[in-house]
């Protein structure tokens, strides 16, 4: 098998819809390399903030996107996030730095940047691709998609519940507001809007238990002879 040609499950949807958490628990159990792009377009922000370069300077962030020196080091229960040598697991997924993201995925010459970059994951035995256009423009080609969704009601309240155990305080009506807002901007923009790809399998999780999902990704990723039975 070439790299190319290696099996990729494209997983996209909204913030809050468990793309994360679900993408990281099928690729263990498969044994399949992971992509969290969602977490380069926070790193690109976070590093844009380190070096001075300003959310509308779209030359400078395609700078720091070609350049961006990130590791992904895969833990039992998460995957670590080194930036510069430095671990950013937890700075990237504040509110700040996801609505900083929001901006830089809408340019296009930092898309650009980055696209070639997410290619590069795609390794035997297969790739699980976490993000927002994955199975539109990234991996077009992918044998699966799926675009997970959920409530807004439901996302909100998944992130209130995450901020606590963080130690974090959040009104669940601010952060219904800020996802609202995040979904009209992501779905509006002019580069790669958020929608399901044209092939894609549209799976609602907002009464789904993550085991529920995983089970249902892997069964049929089984079925379409992309992976063997687990």
């Amino acid at each position: 098998m070439t790299e190319t040609s290696a099996p990729v499950l494209a997983i996209d949807g909204p913030g809050g819809a468990g793309k994360g958490t679900i993408s990281r628990l099928v690729a263990e159990r498969l044994g399949w390399h992971l992509l969290d792009s969602g977490a380069l377009y926070r790193l690109t922000a976070l590093a844009a903030g380190k070096h001075g370069v300003a959310l509308d300077d779209e030359p400078g962030l395609a700078s720091v996107a070609a350049a961006l020196d990130v590791v992904f080091v895969a833990d039992v229960e998460t995957t670590r996030i080194l930036l510069e040598g430095q671990d950013a697991t937890a700075t990237i997924r504040t509110e700040q730095v996801g609505d900083a993201a929001s901006r830089v995925a809408a340019l296009s010459a930092v898309r650009d940047s980055l696209l070639s970059r997410q290619r590069d994951f795609r390794k035997p035995p297969g790739l699980v691709a976490d993000g927002r256009d994955m199975g539109t423009v990234v991996f077009t080609d992918a044998p699966l998609k799926i675009f997970l969704t959920a409530s807004a009601e439901e996302r909100a309240r998944r992130r209130q519940l995450q901020l606590r155990e963080a130690g974090v305080n959040a009104s669940l009506s601010s952060l219904l507001k800020e996802i609202q807002a995040r979904d009209a901007r992501d779905m509006q923009r002019s580069v790669a809007p958020l929608k399901p790809a044209d092939d894609a399998i549209t799976l609602d999780t907002t009464r789904l238990t993550i085991p529920e999902v995983v089970d249902r990704l892997t069964e049929l990723l089984t079925e379409r002879g992309l992976a063997s039975a687990i």
